[in-house]
């Protein structure tokens, strides 16, 4: 069986109080995007995980997408599988790829072995692996916060809309990113912001990753600005970095212009 773990963006993101367990509560929308990596799981003699495409650092036996496995078969009478995954979506970019291949790891065990395993019972193993992977379980847009892994279901639809996303070859660790932010009581009501009209979300819309690593990076505000140059309606940092998105009206090819990076684009 195969499937297409695909990469998320967030439109907002508020870090609003570091919790007692070292983890923070935030206010994001998480939106779905089609950037994919490619994930075969199929049965076989013994368990086996293999990679290809980016090289994914740290030991295999340690991927997430070996833990879910390993988390459901601690529960669920589960043969062993032969899992490779083709990994597209660049490591380290803010876009939650690893956490959408473990969460797919673990819908795609359901599916394949008939574990009966409801939305809410995936979700749940799900927040074992990372606070990103339960939201790739629904993979729809939801309004996100505590520690980006409880939901709340909104109304943004950005369909026929365009997107370009722009991975400036540059790896930000989750922890480098909160060293360089504050936590505070946003200003802003996201939920109701995300309710304005794109354009004016420039105005109230805003990742707080951005103030300290746009200092640390000056490539990331200049990728952003040549975003709005270009006819972004709205662009922004998705996650704790390094990736900038611009939301077009039409259909927008940026591949020159962002030569040295890796870009994405596609349809809402």
């Amino acid at each position: 069986m195969v499937t297409f773990p695909n990469a998320k963006i967030n439109i907002g993101l508020q870090i609003i109080e570091k919790r007692s367990d070292g983890f923070h509560n935030i206010a994001s929308c998480f939106y779905p995007v089609g950037w994919s990596d490619v994930l075969e799981i199929i049965p076989a003699a013994e368990f086996s995980f293999s990679s290809s495409g980016i090289e994914i650092p740290g030991d295999p036996a340690k991927n997430l997408c070996v833990k879910a496995y390993e988390l459901l078969k601690h529960d669920m009478d589960l043969p062993p599988v032969a899992m490779h995954l083709l990994k597209i979506v660049p490591i380290g970019a803010g876009m939650g790829g690893g956490s959408a291949d473990a969460a797919f790891v673990l819908k795609l065990l359901n599916t394949t072995f008939h574990l009966s395993l409801s939305t809410f019972d995936l979700e749940n193993y799900a927040r074992k692996l990372g606070s990103d992977c339960a939201f790739f379980i629904e993979n729809k847009p939801q309004f996100c916060y505590e520690k980006g892994d409880q939901f709340a279901d909104i109304s943004l639809s950005m369909k026929g809309k365009y997107i370009v996303l722009v991975y400036p070859n540059l790896h930000i660790s989750t922890a480098e990113a909160y060293a360089g932010v504050t936590p505070q009581t946003p200003d802003v009501n996201l939920s109701e912001a995300l309710q304005r009209p794109i354009p004016e979300w420039r105005h109230c819309i805003k990742n707080d990753f951005e103030n300290g690593l746009f200092l640390k990076y000056p490539v990331l505000p200049q990728i952003k600005e040549k975003m709005y140059e270009k006819g972004a309606i709205y662009s922004a940092m998705t996650g704790s970095g390094s990736t900038i998105y611009g939301i077009f009206e039409k259909e927008t090819d940026l591949q020159n212009i962002f030569a040295p990076f890796t870009v994405w684009k596609g349809e809402l």
